[in-house]
């Protein structure tokens, strides 16, 4: 049998430099209920995650990066990294049609993604908020909006 006919879909979340492990831990509890395939951190600014409630952490695998690099040259082979990020670059969610193979990347409340990571990141996705939101919230809305949609290679 030809495995020509069968896609695999597959796809993780993970911040970068985070802020506090209480953002860490809620979007940990969404990941796993949202079907993530994988979290993962990127830096050195948070400690433990005692707010991950549902111990999501022993549910899926989780990935620590150094740094950006790091992360970079350990991506799974095929996914696209998904940048959630307020630039005019990036497209708004309600148009937005999520890849099957993907890693969707935050970054800190106060900071953003680094400029490296939105320049490597293959596509750049971002909502209407009248303020900033807490990291969670905004990739908790983000898998969410996966959840209602089917993605595409």
């Amino acid at each position: 049998m030809s495995t020509d006919n069968f896609t695999t879909e597959y796809f993780g979340i993970g911040i970068q430099n985070g802020k506090t492990p209480e953002n860490l831990g809620t979007l940990w509890r969404t990941a796993q209920n949202m079907g993530a395939s994988f979290i993962f951190t990127i830096g050195h600014r948070y400690e433990s995650q005692s707010c991950d409630t549902h111990k999501a952490v022993k549910s899926i695998p989780y990935f620590h990066y150094k740094d950006f690099d790091d992360f970079y040259d350990h991506l799974p082979k095929g996914a696209r990294i998904v940048g959630v990020e307020m630039t005019e670059e990036a497209q708004d969610l309600e148009a937005f049609h999520h890849p099957k193979r993907c890693v969707y990347l935050l970054g800190a409340e106060d900071h953003g993604l680094t400029k490296v990571a939105i320049e490597k990141a293959h596509l750049l996705v971002k909502f209407n908020s009248v303020k900033s939101l807490n990291v969670a919230v905004a990739g908790s809305i983000i898998l969410y909006d996966r959840s209602l949609s089917k993605p595409r290679l």
